[in-house]
This record gives structure tokens, sequence and C-alpha cells, in this order.
């Protein structure tokens, strides 16, 4: 009698070449441990001390950010748990536009101690459970940690308040140059209702050279290259957008012509010249003074373009051709020929100046009012590299106005806002029976992890800061309650609540803003958030905290992971295999 082998329990369940993951063989502790090291990889990045990381594509480029998004768009993250961060956080950006980092460190913290509950013999389900209770307490308790809220959006110094701290976690150092420069430029192009402020509106040029110091915002558009011909200035003109090439026109067909002398040939070359001509002053005619193409511009086009004194310049990003046809009220047109008068654009001024040894045009409206405003921020700094962070924190702070057009509320930063959530969720943790208590305890505890990491990160020490922050936070909520009130857990809440309230009036300074000091200036690691300026907004917050609890719940509810084989046969041998990819 032969014994036969056991195969893998789904073996003529599925085509060969499956993989599967179980529950048995330790599913969702691997997928934890996946988790964790993508979100350890941004940890570092985190708030205005981060390190940055330097990412080089499969293209090769090179990237050299903190910005946790632009990080994690670059890495090509395999692992299908993983990618359920990343995908939060990607959600955040398009959301918020900031607070990626913490979406993701927090869903990382949050698997890392599930992982701890899961070794204490808990269920996942229970995990979850006292997850999604914690959740809810945590977006309610935020609501009651407004500082401030943003009173007058049109004012600079009060946009540029909330502002600072955004832009501040990228580029530390700076923040108060850029944070400016976005405020002015919002504010150049805000709607009357600021609700429909179009985040498009806002655009970066940058330019090499000089230093950030020398940026500075230009209302209207700007494109770094100068108009082909020799008009090189506009005023009060009409605007026609092609998206076609400006040259002779090529037959659809291929004709073949036959030519038998000089003189023939001299005539078809002059028959052509004369159908340009005509085509150029038909756009004359009708009144257009500066074209705009989207695609190349003949010698020849070029030299009768100059003769009618029309100024031309290209635009060879769709993009920018886009927002120039918004700008100047144009719609793109695809053949060369006059437009209509409602297909073209006008435009105030176009004029080309100098910035830092580089020409570049102006496209600008003078008209206060148009809709169509929109602000360049023309940036100078010394590498390419270092452009493209600024560029993406000004970004940041641009989607930032989005939100707060929505919700002005703003809670302090620093930290404080975690520790106090930390703390008022450990007291719910302590007033939940069963099992789903020691969840929302380490839910609570998953929080801490914020301030932790920017203490490291400023070179202080983590631990002693923490033990600083809680006293100072733990006076607060003992400042209205007795001792015994808080041993037991603050029989009721509410009471307390209230009650902090009164002795906050009584007292010069509430607590629960006390933050870590990223920039040393105070002897102890502490410092009072709110006395610094340092805001953050409540909704990315809450949308931080929504996403990353969401998406460590689902990491954590996965049980099996079963991966077909991927289609496509053997890759060709040779230097690059995936040579058609790009």
């Amino acid at each position: 009698m032969s014994l036969s082998i056991p195969g893998p329990s789904q073996a003529n369940l599925f085509k060969p070449g499956y993989t599967s993951h179980d529950a048995e063989d330790g599913a969702v502790l691997r997928n934890i441990e996946a988790c964790r090291a993508i979100s350890q990889t941004v940890q570092t990045s985190l708030g205005p001390h981060g390190r940055n990381k330097i990412v080089i594509n499969h293209l090769q480029k090179m990237i050299l950010t903190s910005d946790a998004a632009s990080i994690l768009r670059e890495l090509d993250v395999v692992h299908p748990a993983a990618k359920l961060l990343v995908m939060a956080c990607q959600q955040q950006e398009t959301e918020m536009g900031d607070a990626t980092n913490m979406v993701m460190v927090l869903a990382g913290e949050l698997l890392r101690k599930a992982e701890e509950l899961l070794r204490m013999g808990l269920k996942t389900s229970d995990i979850v459970q006292g997850y999604e209770k914690a959740q809810e307490y945590a977006l309610k308790v935020l609501q009651d940690l407004e500082v401030d809220r943003l009173q007058d959006i049109r004012s600079q110094s009060e946009l540029s308040k909330a502002l600072r701290t955004v832009v501040g976690s990228k580029q530390a150092g700076s923040e108060d140059i850029l944070a400016n420069l976005v405020a002015e430029a919002v504010l150049a192009v805000l709607p009357k209702n600021p609700v429909n402020f179009n985040v498009d509106n806002v655009r970066v040029v940058k330019i090499m050279g000089g230093s950030l110091q020398q940026s500075r915002v230009i209302k209207g558009m700007v494109f770094n290259r100068e108009p082909e011909g020799q008009v090189k200035k506009a005023r009060k003109a009409k605007v026609g957008v092609f998206s076609c090439p400006i040259d002779i026109s090529q037959t659809e067909t291929k004709g073949t012509v036959l030519l038998k002398n000089a003189q023939e040939m001299l005539n078809f070359s002059k028959g052509e010249e004369e159908r340009l001509e005509a085509t150029i002053k038909e756009l004359y005619d009708s009144g257009l003074r500066v074209v705009v193409a989207g695609s190349t511009v003949g010698e020849l086009a070029l030299h009768y373009l100059n003769r009618f004194g029309i100024l031309v310049i290209k635009i060879l990003s769709k993009f920018e051709l886009r927002r120039l046809c918004r700008v100047v009220g144009a719609s793109p047109l695809a053949r060369l020929g006059a437009p209509m008068p409602d297909e073209m654009g006008n435009v105030d001024v176009v004029e080309t100046t100098e910035i830092g040894g580089d020409r570049v045009t102006v496209f600008r409206q003078e008209d206060e009012t148009a809709v169509t405003r929109t602000a360049t921020i023309v940036l100078r700094g010394a590498t390419q590299n270092h452009l493209d962070d600024v560029e993406r924190a000004i970004d940041d702070g641009v989607n930032v106005v989005k939100a707060i057009t929505k919700d002005p509320r703003l809670v302090p930063g620093a930290g404080a806002t975690e520790l106090q959530l930390t703390e008022r969720i450990s007291a719910l943790a302590d007033k939940t029976p069963g099992l789903p208590q020691y969840a929302i305890r380490k839910y609570a505890e998953a929080f801490e992890v914020i301030p932790r990491t920017l203490a490291e990160s400023a070179g202080l020490d983590a631990t002693e800061v923490l033990s600083r922050l809680y006293t100072a936070h733990h006076r607060a909520g003992g400042a209205g309650a007795t001792s015994d009130d808080v041993s037991s857990g603050g029989e009721d809440e509410e009471d307390t609540e209230e009650e902090e309230g009164e002795s906050e009036e009584e007292e010069e300074e509430p607590y629960w803003t006390t933050g870590v000091d990223l920039f040393n200036e105070s002897d102890n690691g502490t410092i009072d958030a709110v006395e610094q300026g340092i805001l953050d907004l409540m909704s990315s917050k809450s949308w931080a905290i929504r996403l990353a609890s969401e998406a460590a719940r689902t990491v954590l509810s996965v049980d099996q992971i079963i991966v077909a084989r991927p289609a496509g046969g053997p890759k060709p041998p040779g230097q690059n295999p995936n040579w058609d990819e790009d």
C-alpha cells in the first residue's frame, strides 16, 4: 500500500501557477509586516525635520523629496496589502493634498499594535470592532480640539497662518516666504465665492539660479520661452489657439507631382507660398494679433506672421495649452484658418520679460473681476531637484486652501492634537467592557507615533519628551476634575470637559496645546503649539484618521491572499526585459 503525499488544498481548484497565503500560515501577520515595512520607509520623512528620500524610478529619473505621496507614487509597490495603504495615501493626496505621511505612519502603527493584540490571542474581529469604536470617538474628540479658525480667508496674514505649517513640513526654514507666496497667488485668483476656487489657477514656473528669496508671484501665465517671431509684445489683442502645425498644408494623400523644368518648380512653390500667405492674411483680417501654436511653426509661416506683425508663441504642453485657453477664453482649433468670433480669445497684455537671465513670456489679464484669472509663482533656486521639491510644497499649500474654503477650523500642530487623542481615547478604553477595550487602548497608543517621530527627527530624546508631554496633557485632564475622578476614568466625560473649560479660563494656559519643540527653542523640548502658530487643518487630520483606520481595518480583515500567475509568456532574454513597458 503506498502512502499518497498530501498536495495543497486547492490543487485542482485553480489554474496551475496560483499561490495562496492562508490565515494558518500567518497571512495576517505577513500582511502586517509588509505594511509596516512600507510605513517605516516614509516614517522618517514626517514633519519639518523629516529626512529626504532619493527615489530613482524605472526611467532613471531622480526624485528627491520628503513628501510621502510623491515617494509612494514613484515606488512600485507590489504587495497587495501594502498597496491598500498606498491607495489610502493617494486618496488623502487627492482629497486634502496634505498629511499623506500621517495616513501612512498611523496605519502602519495601528497594524503594529494589532500584531501585539493578535499575539496576545485576540481575534481579528475583536480588534476590528475596537478600532471602529475608537475611530468614531477620535473623530468626535477632534471636533472639540478646535483652537482657531480662519476668520477672513481674503486676508493674506490669516491665510499664511494656516499655510505655514503645511509648507513648513516639507520645506522647513523657508515656510514664511513660501506661505506668503502661496497666499498672495491664491488671493490673486480667489473667486467671489471661495468654494469655487480652482487649484489649477495657481501655476508654478521653475527658473534655475538665484535664491528662493527672489521668487515672486506674477499675475497671469508665465511661459519660460520667448515668442518665435520678431514681435515680442501685444496689448489688447485677440488670440487664436491652434493645436495643429502652422505650416504649408501637407496633402492628405501622397500625390506625385512630375515637374519637367525649373519654371514649373518655381510656379509650384510659388503657389504654395501664395496659399500660405493667403491663410495668414486671413488670420490677420479676422483680427488675430496673437497666435498660440501647440505644435511646430514652419519657417515660411513665421516669415509671413512677422510680415503681418502677429505675435506667435509655441506651447508644446497640452496642459498648458488647455490652461491658456481658459485664461484667454479661446477654443483650440485643429485646422489652420480664420477662427470664428467665439473661438477667439482676448488678452490684455502679452510681454516678454527677463527673469534671472531667462527670457519669459507673460500673458496677463488686467481686468480684476475676470473669473479666468491665473497667478504664476516664479520659483528661483539653485538646483532642479530643490525646485521640484519646493513646487511640491507649494502644491500642498494650494490644495490646502481648497480644503480651507470648505472647513476653516484649525487644531494645534506639533503632535499636540495626537497626544490629546491618545489621552482621551485611553479614557474611553477604561470605560469599555469586554475585549474591545484592549483594541481601543492600542488604538489610542498608536497616535503616540506622531509626536515620537517628530521628536526623534528633531534629534530630541523621544522618551523624555513624550513623558513631559504626557505630564502636561494630564494636568489638563486633571485641571478641572479631582484626582479620584481621573483615576476612576472620569465617570462623566462631559462634566470634566465643562470643568476643564472653566478651569482654563481661571488659569492662563491650556495644557493640551503643548506639542513637541522642533526647533529647540525651549529647555524641556515642549512648546505651546498655538503660541508658536503651529496649526493644522482639522479637516485634513480627520480625513487622515479616517483613511488610516479604514486601511488598517481592511488589512486586518484579510485572511487569505490568492495570487494568479501573471499573464504573458516568459520575458525575452536581453539587457532590459521590460523594454516595451515605458
